[in-house]
């Protein structure tokens, strides 16, 4: 049996306002969250994924209340990332209505919590993303929403979030993100030879083209994207009338 391809679209949140933007800067306003999630839910989506990029203690009132929102909107799966560092912020977060969580900073800080995570809620809740950039040593991962360089590599670093539970591995080319010239394919190849969880590959799409490659030359399980969805450069009901058409299997 054949598993569907999934097609997720990214809602990257500051201050409660969906955002876009290239490399991880200069971020520009995409559209309230609600309405998007809802738009994209209606549209044929396979899941969500909902990150708050400036997440800290003081906006998690605020995070809260927009998940619950989402909730009430959309009949998909998703996931929330941003600022989660203990079982108690996951909890909270599933009892709002979310299905999973990303989580990526506090992990790279304390590995442990991926475990611990796992063993709470069940190893298909936890998404371990990854934010990388090529250097001439590899692949080298990023934290704080890619502002702060670490001192793990890319492909390690992946195999231990797999043995520590992670479900999902979610990889973003930071190098890609937002320049709409493809996905890195190769990495997302060679991470899928690595792990056996699913990976999601993110960074990059800039048409159509693009998703069947990361399918196909990429092996990715699923790929994720923002901007061409947010500013209508492809439509999710295309874009699979399109994957079909090339022999992807997708919902």
């Amino acid at each position: 049996m054949v598993l569907a391809k999934r097609i997720i679209p990214c809602l990257d949140v500051k201050d409660g306002r969906t955002v876009k933007g290239v490399n991880f800067e200069n971020l520009r306003d995409a559209g309230n969250i609600v309405e998007l999630a809802g738009r994209y839910s209606a549209e044929g989506a396979d899941e969500l994924v909902f990150l708050d990029i400036t997440a800290s203690s003081d906006r998690r009132r605020t995070m809260l209340e927009w998940v619950e929102e989402v909730a009430r909107e959309v009949n998909i799966p998703f996931t929330v990332g941003g600022g989660i560092a203990s079982e108690r912020d996951v909890e909270a977060l599933l009892r709002r209505g979310a299905d999973k969580v990303s989580v990526n900073s506090s992990v790279l800080a304390e590995p442990g919590l991926i475990d611990r995570l796992a063993a709470a809620f069940g190893r298909q809740c936890v998404v371990v993303a990854i934010d990388a950039r090529q250097s001439e040593g590899g692949w080298r991962v990023y934290s704080h929403g890619g502002r702060v360089e670490t001192e793990r590599e890319l492909f390690s670093w992946a195999r231990e979030v797999e043995d520590r539970g992670a479900g999902e591995i979610l990889f973003t080319s930071m190098d890609h993100d937002g320049t709409h010239r493809g996905f890195a394919c190769d990495a997302v190849a060679r991470l899928g030879e690595l792990v056996r969880v699913p990976v999601i590959a993110s960074g990059g799409a800039g048409c159509m083209e693009d998703f069947y490659e990361a399918f196909v030359r990429g092996k990715a399980d699923a790929v994720l994207a923002a901007g061409v969805f947010h500013f209508g450069q492809i439509g999710i009901p295309e874009l699979k009338c399109y994957l079909k058409e090339k022999g992807i299997v997708v919902r």
